[in-house]
């Protein structure tokens, strides 16, 4: 499973990183082609040093890298990193499956046993309190 082999830590920034919508919007743009920090920056109503800090938190994730260019540092989406989070969304996902078909399957083996013994106090209860109104 992608989730083991990654490691908590390493699906946990991975998770983290896309939590954010900025960070999400960041990397969606880099997916089109490399921009510099500062042309990225322009498109957000913040600071320059906040969208440097978000594009770390996308680059310590692996889902971008940064490569200097001159004076500007180019960010550019790696297409493998986002590929690992989809196969490790898609694995939890069968996990989650499997249990849900499990209990589904438990619980059409012995359907009403559970019922049967709650109607049968029910029906004693019934005859102790005599009519209801």
């Amino acid at each position: 499973m992608v989730v083991d082999e990654l490691g908590d830590e390493t699906v946990d920034r991975l998770f983290h990183a896309l939590a954010d919508t900025t960070r999400r919007d960041i990397l969606r743009r880099c997916v089109r082609g490399e921009l510099s920090v500062s042309r990225l920056a322009a498109s957000y109503p913040m600071s320059f040093a906040a969208v440097q800090k978000h594009v770390a938190v996308l680059e310590r994730a692996g889902l971008v890298t940064k490569q200097r260019s001159g004076r500007e540092q180019l960010v550019c989406t790696d297409p493998e990193a986002v590929g690992r989070a989809r196969q490790a969304l898609d694995e939890l996902e069968s996990a989650w499956r499997g249990r849900v078909d499990r209990m589904a399957r438990l619980l059409a083996e012995d359907p009403g046993t559970d019922e049967n013994d709650e109607n049968d106090e029910n029906d004693e209860n019934d005859a102790t309190e005599g009519p209801r109104r």
